[in-house]
């Protein structure tokens, strides 16, 4: 079933406007779409951003996925999903130059706004740069309709000067998304109270040493960790996943976590401990 608020007249995007959709950066920023606005197959949802604090929108698992990615690079400084190519009269123009029909919505007709997935600032050298995506499965690219489509984002791009992609589940590695995806609900402080920075340090004091000699498994030694601490069961191990997602630890996350084994530190911020086993991110 369609969701509700899918009108795309004029009205609706003066509306938009208004709201501030499009608009702002970081924690301020309003995506153009929302996830009730548009019609899903329940792969939409929203997720708390650790580059910018805000809820998120996202259309798709794969656009889920994607923002992990960012989320984690150092060079990405923020996100802006949903981005909408503005004026409407430009993509209009660009569609009938290249002999397209714009989109448009199946109930009433009208051209409605296109959107890029995510629009991008990274830290480049000494300065920022922007950087456009669209978040597409690999299978989309084999229809006529959804090339064309991507064709008028990719044009409008280049009139600005911005670099456009394509980005499929084939760039986005597996096993990293595996490890993001543990460590998500972990990032924030919030996430872990009524534990303090106090109590993170007094656990990772006792953890480090044990886990830096690679002889048992994370969940042995996060458990008697509990137990020596008097912890409630799984905490040790929830602060393994804060440090780690906060770069406290690092690890090579090209391989998947596994708690049930050994958990190789390549560093730690306490120790400076370095060994050179593969790249962290």
């Amino acid at each position: 079933m369609a969701k509700r608020n899918r009108g795309t007249d004029q009205q609706n995007i003066e509306k938009r406007l208004k709201e501030g959709r499009g608009d702002g950066r970081g924690a301020d920023y309003q995506p153009w779409l929302r996830i009730q606005d548009v019609p899903s197959q329940g792969l939409a949802s929203r997720a708390k951003g650790w580059k910018t604090g805000r809820e998120h929108h996202l259309m798709s698992n794969l656009e889920t996925s994607y923002l992990f990615v960012l989320d984690w690079s150092l060079s990405v400084l923020d996100v802006r999903e949903q981005f909408p190519l503005l004026p409407l009269e430009e993509t209009q123009q660009i569609a009938e130059q290249c002999g397209f029909i714009h989109p448009t919505d199946p109930q009433t007709q009208q051209s409605v706004v296109i959107t890029t997935d995510f629009l991008i600032t990274l830290k480049q050298s000494d300065r920022e740069v922007e950087q456009s995506r669209a978040i597409k499965p690999a299978a989309d690219l084999q229809s006529q309709r959804t090339l064309e489509k991507l064709e008028i984002e990719r044009r409008y791009w280049e009139r600005r000067s911005i670099d456009w992609g394509i980005v499929t589940e084939q760039e986005i590695p597996k096993n990293l998304i595996a490890n993001l995806k543990w460590l998500r609900s972990c990032y924030w402080l919030e996430d872990l109270a009524p534990l303090d920075q106090g109590d993170i340090t007094r656990i990772e004091t006792v953890l480090t040493p044990q886990i830096l000699q690679g002889k048992v498994a994370l969940t042995r030694i996060t458990n008697t960790c509990d137990d020596q601490l008097g912890l409630s069961p799984g905490t040790s191990l929830s602060i393994v996943r804060y440090l780690i997602a906060n770069r406290r630890w690092h690890i090579d996350l090209s391989q998947r976590i596994q708690p049930s084994k050994t958990l190789k530190l390549l560093s730690t911020l306490s120790t400076g401990l370095h060994e050179a086993i593969g790249g962290v991110g």
